[in-house]
């Protein structure tokens, strides 16, 4: 009878385990299916080079799912990121371009991008103004800024590669954007599992008043969401100038629409409360490994948008009802 017990119990653990991590798993599987399609469909997709490219060219777009991922746990959105990382990118070429010293420029665009993220975190929180309407209005506002910045024209960096190897170097083989942007999903997991702060931005999401109530600032924790999110797009806007050498106010064109996926298709709800940052490094991955392979296969790039658009449906459908399906069993229980 305790040999049954115990086989019970065994499975009750694999299985709660299972659902727990379900979405976890499911992008996991869905991330090996598409390496194993398109290393099969092309012979240049498995070659180191193209690895370490897919790494570095998906670096930035990690860096913003990762913060990302704290604002959706809230149960908020940033439409505003990809314009975001277009004025940093152009500021700081900007800046450079007069003979600043690069280290400068660094710890300036930082600064820079936890002002803007924090300006906008204080009318969601404080203002109590609906995120989507406040990135919705940052996303044309950064960007027209950018624009006018720039004129348009694409501003070159030159003589400056210290900056140039943030984008372009290698650290023990590896690209230093890929580094980066892994040291920040590992501090950023760690944080949301098991720091103070990560825990009240998950109690946040999942009951605001609730929160509120047992003493827990939820105001300035939606607010400094945003906060982390004008940091990365900084960090970000910076690789990519690093990279391209150059900077540009039609950077980050759609990067909205990859970063957002990335977030849903690893597993955090958009309902708040819920979250993963293995989720969101997989399902960033999973984007940059099909746009990679579909240019391989020389499948026009402009057909990226339409995955990367049905993904981010279908992610949103599965995440509604998954949703649904546990509030009804919380209902029952």
């Amino acid at each position: 009878m305790s040999a049954a017990y115990t086989e019970r119990g065994q499975g009750s653990t694999i299985a709660d385990f299972l659902s727990e991590h379900a979405q976890v798993l499911s992008i996991a599987f869905f991330f090996a299916v598409c390496v194993l399609f398109f290393s099969l469909a092309t012979d240049v997709f498995f070659s180191v080079g193209n690895i370490l490219n897919i790494l570095r060219q998906a670096a930035p777009i990690l860096i913003v799912a990762v913060a990302m991922t704290f604002v959706i746990i809230t149960a908020g959105i940033d439409l505003s990121v990809g314009s975001q990382v277009a004025l940093i990118n152009a500021s700081a070429a900007i800046i450079l371009s007069f003979g600043v010293p690069w280290p400068i420029v660094v710890l300036a665009m930082l600064a820079f991008g936890a002002l803007i993220g924090l300006a906008q975190g204080w009318f969601i929180a404080y203002q109590g103004i609906p995120a989507f309407i406040v990135t919705l209005a940052g996303l044309s506002i950064l960007r027209g800024f950018a624009l006018y910045m720039t004129q348009g024209y694409s501003i070159p960096i030159n003589d400056v590669p210290g900056f140039f190897a943030l984008g372009r170097g290698t650290l023990l083989g590896f690209p230093v954007p890929a580094v980066i942007a892994l040291l920040i999903a590992a501090v950023a997991a760690i944080v949301i599992s098991r720091q103070m702060y990560g825990r009240q931005v998950v109690a946040v999401g999942s009951n605001p008043e609730a929160a509120r109530r047992v003493g827990m600032p939820s105001k300035w924790i939606i607010a400094s969401v945003y906060m982390l999110s004008g940091i990365a797009c900084a960090v970000a806007g910076l690789l990519i100038a690093a990279r391209l050498g150059s900077g540009s106010s039609n950077a980050a064109v759609g990067f909205e629409l990859q970063v957002i996926a990335a977030v849903v298709l690893g597993g955090t709800s958009l309902f708040g409360g819920r979250g993963s940052i293995l989720g969101t490094l997989l399902g960033t991955l999973t984007i940059a490994v099909i746009g990679n392979g579909l240019i391989l296969m020389h499948i026009s790039p402009f057909f990226t948008q339409i995955v990367t658009g049905a993904i981010i449906l279908i992610a949103i459908w599965l995440n509604t009802r998954i949703f649904t399906a546990n509030f009804k069993i919380s209902r029952k229980t």
